[in-house]
């Protein structure tokens, strides 16, 4: 294959690749995922990148037929991934209201046995709830007419022994906001419809594919740093824009780097993920596992793709950023678009399963819809997660936009002397995350220390980068992502992976924000003492040791 002229992002080319992925619906480890993973190999090995098809066996769940049966009435359903299937003539039972799902909404009330009427698509923490609470079925409304494909384990990755028991334990279906909303009218006003729901949900371990392709610089030593570029190439049904457009920016932005590698300073590494949509990121999650030593020693930096280039995507400024990536992306996006970066923390969500390393990551999702008054999981469109998502929802202009800014986040994070790596804005939002704690000490617990500690990194930075040249500089940005990456995104685990659920700003401070918030005194803060201590001590740790790597 040709290939691509310098820095000229060809929309065109990208449509012609997109109209091919079109054709296949990528279910994980599924006979159309592989040739489709195999047309995008075929892109890539023109480029002159290295490809390899990594296989590896993942737990996956694939939903099947599912209908709700309502005083005899059937309403159009979907079920969702990690659900359980129901018996053979369905699952009836008392139906109960529980709001939204959360765990305030479970709190008090006798939900055994019964199925839960939901405010909301189907998440993990919900099915988590309405499992713990003993439920046996869910059934959720949707904010809208479309019902939208999702998988409901909480578990990241492939299930262990420890893990197990935190898969669903509820068959699930989602119903529309129509037919929902009638159901929760009928129980305000004190009726008891008679409800059935019946789901067919194909769980269980088989092997899936990872394509990974490789280019070194042309100039750079065996085990050279290198960045990891990534996306998801398995879909709910064709996922056109979820995330066949990802896939094919992907291949236009790496035909374009490789044509400016003798400036590279670092190597590129491509990777597309199988197990995202029905297996809860077991793809990445092996990679983390099987790859952790190489990516400890390597990977200086992920950058994601996913759901780009859609109709109507004009909002740049919400993509999720690391701190000290935001800077980058911030420069990036006004130069390709003028738009600002406001930014927002990124979410314990997507392909992100290398934070416990100590990889900063950027960007899952890029471009947005603007809000509207359907309240949606994420901004990508109404079709996101549906059988609508095809080719019709694509903007060329848009995607030619979306995989200029990865051209040159890509460009900047391989050939910059100093990575574009801001260790002093993380420590800053750090120093903010400990002010909002309050005084010198949470209910005995000394955190001067901590802070001490913070701003001395922070001092000893800033005199290292007048001192050291580039390489150790670089050195430096490497040894203190993975003392620093650790504690902003993960609970303490280096070498496991936190719950697909949300996590709040800094959760290594989070035994320490549930001691300040428990009555001093209490038999409830003398517990939540214990994991204070070892929490500020994990904390102080990381941060001495980071320190003394700058001498």
């Amino acid at each position: 294959m040709n290939i691509p002229p310098p820095r000229c992002v060809d929309g065109a080319r990208m449509m012609r690749h997109l109209t091919k992925l079109a054709r296949y619906v990528k279910l994980s480890g599924s006979r159309e995922e592989a040739e489709s993973l195999a047309y995008i190999r075929e892109v890539l090995d023109g480029y002159g990148y290295a490809t390899q098809i990594l296989e590896h066996e993942a737990y996956i769940s694939l939903p099947g037929a599912a209908r709700v049966e309502v005083d005899g009435h059937v309403l159009n359903a979907i079920t969702h991934s990690m659900s359980r299937s129901s018996p053979l003539a369905g699952l009836a039972a008392r139906l109960v209201d529980v709001g939204a799902g959360g765990a305030a909404d479970f709190a008090g009330r006798d939900v055994s046995g019964c199925i839960v009427l939901v405010e909301g698509m189907a998440t993990p923490a919900v099915a988590l709830n309405a499992s713990r609470a003993g439920a046996a079925g869910q059934l959720h409304i949707s904010p809208h007419e479309h019902l939208h494909e999702m998988c409901l384990s909480p578990v990241w990755g492939n299930p262990s022994d420890r893990t197990l028991a935190e898969l669903p334990t509820t068959v699930v279906c989602t119903v529309s906001q129509a037919d929902g909303a009638a159901l929760r009218d009928a129980l305000a006003k004190g009726g008891s419809p008679i409800v059935t729901l019946h789901a067919q949900v194909d769980t269980g371990w088989r092997a899936t594919p990872i394509l990974v392709a490789e280019l070194p610089s042309m100039h750079g030593a065996v085990d050279e740093p290198f960045i990891l570029f990534s996306g998801h190439h398995d879909t709910w049904h064709f996922g056109v824009m979820d995330n066949g457009t990802a896939n094919v920016g992907m291949m236009e932005v790496a035909g374009l780097c490789a044509q400016s590698r003798g400036a590279w300073r670092r190597g590129l590494r491509l990777c597309f993920w199988s197990g995202h949509s029905h297996g809860r990121y077991s793809g990445s999650a092996w990679y983390a596992d099987t790859h952790w030593d190489e990516m400890e020693r390597r990977c200086v930096a992920h950058v994601n793709i996913d759901s780009v280039g859609a109709v109507g995507a004009s909002v740049l400024g919400n993509a999720g950023c690391a701190t000290e990536l935001a800077g980058l992306a911030a420069e990036v996006i006004a130069e390709q678009t003028g738009q600002r970066h406001a930014g927002k923390r990124m979410a314990r969500a997507g392909d992100q399963s290398f934070w416990g390393i100590g990889i900063p990551s950027m960007f899952m999702s890029l471009s947005e819809q603007m809000p509207g008054s359907v309240k949606l999981r994420h901004a990508l469109g109404w079709w996101w997660h549906t059988p609508d998502d095809l080719l019709d929802k694509i903007d060329p202009d848009n995607l030619t936009r979306d995989a200029r800014i990865y051209l040159e986040v890509l460009d900047r994070l391989l050939t910059d002397p100093v990575l574009p790596i801001d260790h002093a804005a993380q420590l800053a939002s750090l120093l903010e995350e400990l002010d909002r704690l309050g005084g010198a000490q949470v209910h005995g617990l000394a955190l001067d220390s901590l802070r001490e500690q913070v701003a001395g990194l922070r001092d000893a930075w800033a005199v290292a980068r007048t001192r050291l040249d580039a390489q150790g500089m670089n050195a430096s940005i490497l040894r203190l992502c993975r003392a620093l990456v650790p504690l902003d995104y993960t609970s303490g685990d280096r070498f496991g992976h936190d719950p697909a659920l949300p996590i709040p700003a800094w959760p290594a401070l989070e035994p320490i924000r549930r001691l300040a918030a428990a009555t001093p005194g209490s038999d409830a803060a003398m517990r939540l003492a214990v994991p204070a201590r070892q929490a500020r001590n994990r904390i102080f740790h990381a941060l001495r040791e980071a320190r003394a790597t700058l001498g």
